[in-house]
C-alpha cells in the first residue's frame, strides 16, 4: 500500500499524521509512506527524524474570515495543486489521508482530479475550511469526537503516540515522579501550555504557588523555553525552594501535548531515525524552539508556563534544594509527556485537540484554559470532557491566582473526586484511534484496487 499523508504546519496536524504513519507501518511493514508538508512547518524537522519521506509543496494559508488574502487564494491553490499532483503521480499513491490545514486543501483537490481515494481526519470540534471541502470528496471521514459536523463523519478519535496510547499511569507513577525529581507520595499538579509558555496560566500559577505548596501539594511546571530561570527566581523571591528536574537527557520535542500539541500543544516525540531526503523546494528548517501555537511567548517574569525539560537549556538543569517538602519543579519543556501525565494527579493546561485527546485517553483530570484565539475551537474541544465530568473549564480572561488556588486545592484535596473525574474523562478516550483510522485507510485504498 502506498500512502500519502497531508498533515503539515503545526503539531496539531503533524502529530496525528505521524501516529497514523506509524500505525500504517505496523499494519503493513512493506507500506510506502510519504508525508506532504511545506518549508515553513515543523514537519521539516519532525518527519525526517521519524524516518519518513517528506515531499514539500507551496503553502496555502487559509484565512479564517473574508480578507484581501482571499483574492490571492485561487492562484496559490493552483500552484500547490500542481506540485501535489506530481507527488501523488510519482509515488503512485493508493490513498491520500488529510488532517486539515493548508497542506490538506491542495492535496484533496489533486487527489480528486487523479481519482486517488481520499480519507479525511478532523481533530478539532469546529472543522476548518480544508476539511469541510475534503469531506465532500469522500465517504471516508474520521472525527475526534461525536457531534463534529462533517458529511459521513465516523467517530475514530485522534491518533496518538504509542507512549501515550499505551500508558498505564498507575504502574508508571513511581518511575515518572523519580524522573522529574518529585516526591513519590505528594499530590501532584502538572501545569503546561505551549513550548513558549501560556502567559495567563503562567502568571496565575506563579501567584498561586505559595498557597498550593503550603497546602501540601507539589507542582511540575513546564514554563516554556527561556522562562526557567525567571520562574526559579520568582519562586525564590517568595521563599520557595526550586527542586528537581528530569533525570534523563531527552532531545527536545515540539508539542501539542506539552504544549500541545497545539491545536499545537502536544509534543511530537518518537524514536529518532534518519529518514529519506526531503523532496521539493525547501527553505531553512524551523528552529527547534519554534512554538507550535500562536500564543505570544510568556517571557516576562514571573511567568511560568507549559513545556518540558530541555536539559541543554541554561537554567533547566537539575537544581539542588532543601530536603523539605513540598516541592516546585519548573522545567523548560516536556519531552516525556507520558511520564508527566503519569506523575500528575491533575493538570492545568490549554485545550488543543491533541491535549484533550491525550488527557482523556490516559484518564487525567484537568482544568482547561482555552486559548482565546482563532474561532474558539479550543473551548469546544474541551466541552465533551467537561460535560462528562472529566474536567473543569475556565475562560482565559477569568483565570486568576485566587481562583486557581481555590479550585486546585479543592480538587487535589479530594482523592475520590479526582478518581471519578479521571474515570469520566477516560470514557471519552480512544487509545486505538490510530488503528481505527488505518482500517479506514485500507478500506479506501481497496476502492482504487477494485476500480483499477
Amino acid at each position: 500500500m502506498k500512502v500519502v499523508l497531508a498533515g503539515g504546519g503545526t503539531a496539531g496536524h503533524i502529530e496525528p499524521a505521524l501516529a497514523t504513519a506509524d500505525a500504517v507501518r505496523r499494519a503493513d511493514p512493506e507500506a510506502q509512506v510519504t508525508l506532504l508538508g511545506t518549508e515553513r512547518g515543523l514537519e521539516v524537522r519532525l518527519v525526517p527524524e521519524r524516518g519518513y519521506e517528506l515531499a514539500l509543496i507551496p503553502p496555502v494559508p487559509l484565512p479564517r474570515r473574508p480578507t484581501p488574502e482571499l483574492l490571492r487564494l485561487p492562484m496559490r491553490v493552483r500552484a500547490s495543486v500542481r506540485q501535489t499532483t506530481e507527488v501523488l503521480r510519482s509515488h503512485q499513491a493508493d490513498v491520500l489521508v488529510g488532517f486539515g490545514g493548508y497542506v490538506a486543501l491542495p492535496a484533496y483537490v489533486a487527489a480528486r482530479r487523479l481519482g486517488v481515494p481520499i480519507v479525511v481526519h478532523e481533530a478539532n470540534a469546529k472543522p476548518g475550511l480544508a476539511n469541510r471541502i475534503g469531506a465532500r470528496f469522500t465517504s471516508f471521514v474520521g472525527v475526534a469526537s461525536p457531534g463534529i459536523e462533517l458529511p459521513h463523519a465516523q467517530h475514530v478519535g485522534i491518533p496518538l503516540r504509542r507512549s501515550i496510547a499505551l500508558l498505564d499511569r498507575d504502574a508508571t507513577r513511581a518511575e515518572a515522579r523519580d524522573f522529574f525529581g518529585l516526591d513519590p507520595s505528594l499530590p501532584t499538579l502538572l501545569v503546561f501550555g505551549g513550548s513558549q509558555g501560556a502567559r495567563r496560566i503562567n502568571e496565575a500559577t506563579a501567584g498561586a504557588l505559595r498557597s498550593l505548596l503550603d497546602a501540601g501539594f507539589q507542582v511540575l511546571h513546564a514554563v516554556g523555553r527561556g522562562n526557567v530561570d525567571a520562574a526559579a527566581q520568582a519562586a525564590a523571591a517568595h521563599g520557595i525552594a526550586v527542586a528537581g528536574g528530569p533525570t534523563g537527557g531527552e532531545s527536545p520535542a515540539t508539542g501539542a501535548s506539552a504544549t500541545g500539541p497545539a491545536g499545537g500543544e502536544q509534543s511530537a516525540t518518537g524514536p529518532a531515525a534518519t529518514g529519506p531526503a526531503v523532496t521539493g523546494t525547501a527553505g531553512p528548517a524551523p528552529s527547534a524552539t519554534q512554538p507550535p501555537a500562536t500564543e505570544p511567548p510568556a517571557t516576562e517574569p514571573p511567568a511560568t508556563g507549559p513545556g518540558a525539560a530541555h536539559p541543554s537549556e541554561p537554567g533547566s538543569e537539575i537544581r539542588s534544594s532543601a530536603a523539605s517538602q513540598p516541592r516546585y519543579v519548573p522545567v523548560a519543556y516536556v519531552d516525556r509527556m507520558d511520564l508527566a501525565y503519569a506523575a500528575a494527579d491533575l493538570a492545568v493546561c490549554r485545550a488543543g485537540a491533541i491535549t484533550c485527546a491525550e488527557l482523556a485517553a490516559v484518564g487525567l483530570p484537568a482544568v482547561y484554559v482555552p486559548l482565546p484565539h482563532g474561532n474558539g475551537e479550543q473551548r469546544f474541544n474541551a466541552l465533551p470532557t467537561v460535560a462528562a465530568g472529566g474536567g473543569v473549564l475556565i475562560a482565559d480572561g477569568e483565570l486568576t491566582s485566587s481562583w486557581l488556588t481555590a479550585e486546585v486545592t479543592a480538587l487535589l484535596g479530594d482523592r475520590a473526586r479526582l478518581d471519578a473525574m479521571g474515570a469520566a474523562a477516560a470514557t471519552l478516550g480512544r487509545r486505538d484511534a490510530d488503528d481505527r483510522l488505518v482500517e479506514m485507510v485500507r478500506r479506501a485504498a481497496a476502492q482504487k484496487s477494485v476500480g483499477g
